[in-house]
């Protein structure tokens, strides 16, 4: 296996991985991703490499995009880029599935440590894959829905996400399927070039190579299909086409997180089809609570009440009109987990930073870790009411 593969990158850094690699290494010129099959058959032509560096002659759009293409076809090999130091282009770079970014006059030691994490990543993916036994890990779709509006559905549904994707459990994918008005994308601070009227029309539609291509990549590794542009581009996503996305990104990352609009849409109910996983949730207050009661009383008459259900009482106070007792007898089985109200949260969503992504330490966020424990792998046995709730609050 050849170690390096570069193109368009200047004598001297050529230099430099020469030395680091032991020679081990490809030199190509810029028209090569020109040539039949482009930068991934001259990645199978070098034998899979641990590290494609794409220096200055690529343009850095360009090189965003082959990254992106590098990332799903050929995981074991990791992108560098040669670029100026910047703190703007290097989020912007590893949202595209770029690992490293250096300059121009990188050292040896420099083209060295990258050319080691590039191994490190290409030995853990390979023996990530071993560890499964050529079995297909649990592939889960976790719906977070609630009958209205207002109860932080979003702040769950990208906690979630971002927390799953942090976990190193397995690659996952949130969905901002809130088709008129989702903020998914402003929760999590992105500026998306694609939407998801994108990810479901054209070749993306059934070409899940395209499909990723038109993903927004957040730091933390989380993948996102962000919301529409418009209500009325989002309108004319129709719930069929849902479902083949869903179905389709199912099978490409173990973890598919969905926030839907508020109540049972179309687009919600075809989402429901596909969950493993269901996080109905509800604010404290009496409209909210029998809100919660009627939409599970629907869901379980329709039969879409999946084998994972986890019922999230949010913004909690214990200075309201309703106590806990009061709620888990409206809503009739045991509450899963309860979020307090606290300033974190607003702060946390106005700054589109996700607690569970920040090291947060507030109640809050160890109720967001209570939830995605009941998600992960090896997690032990689920306790819900309040015993469960209890242990959460006493870590």
């Amino acid at each position: 296996m050849t170690q390096v593969l570069t193109v368009g990158v200047g004598a001297d850094l050529v230099e430099r991985f020469t030395e680091a690699s032991g020679g081990d290494l490809v030199t190509l010129g810029v028209e090569a991703l020109d040539a039949e099959g482009g930068l991934l058959a001259r990645i199978a032509e070098a034998g899979g490499p641990h590290v494609v560096v794409l220096g200055p002659a690529v343009p850095l759009e360009r090189a965003f995009v082959l990254a992106g293409h590098v990332d799903v076809a050929a995981p074991g090999t990791s992108v560098a880029v040669v670029a100026p130091a910047d703190p703007d282009l290097w989020v912007a770079a590893m949202r595209a599935g770029v690992r490293d970014v250096l300059a121009a006059d990188a050292s040896t030691s420099d083209a060295a440590a990258v050319l080691g994490r590039a191994a490190d990543l290409a030995r853990a993916r390979w023996e990530a894959g071993q560890a499964a036994g050529g079995a297909r890990p649990e592939h889960r779709v976790v719906v977070v829905t609630s009958p209205k509006g207002g109860v932080g559905k979003t702040t769950v549904a990208t906690n979630l996400a971002v927390g799953l994707a942090r976990s190193g459990a397995g690659s996952t994918v949130i969905v901002d399927l809130d088709v008129q008005f989702g903020d998914v994308a402003s929760a999590l601070a992105l500026a998306p070039e694609y939407s998801l009227p994108d990810t479901v029309h054209g070749a993306a539609s059934n070409d899940p190579l395209v499909l990723k291509t038109f993903l927004t990549r957040h730091p933390s590794g989380l993948y996102v299909v962000a919301g529409s542009e418009s209500p009325a581009a989002g309108d004319a996503v129709t719930a069929e086409q849902v479902g083949r996305l869903v179905e389709t990104l199912s099978h490409e990352f173990r973890y598919v997180v969905i926030d839907t609009a508020p109540g049972l849409s179309d687009h919600t109910l075809m989402a429901l089809e596909k969950a493993t996983d269901l996080v109905l949730m509800s604010s404290m207050d009496v409209p909210g609570v029998r809100g919660l009661r009627k939409e599970l009383d629907v869901l379980q008459e329709l039969n879409l009440v999946p084998p994972g259900r986890h019922l999230v009482l949010n913004m909690a106070d214990s200075a309201g009109a309703l106590s806990m007792a009061d709620v888990e007898t409206t809503v009739g089985v045991p509450l899963d987990v309860v979020l307090p109200r606290t300033t974190a949260v607003p702060l946390s969503t106005n700054t589109g930073a996700p607690l569970l992504e920040s090291g947060s330490r507030d109640a809050v966020a160890r109720g967001l870790q209570t939830l995605l424990g009941r998600l992960l792998p090896d997690a032990g046995p689920r306790r819900s009411g309040l015993l469960g709730r209890l242990r959460a609050g006493s870590r």
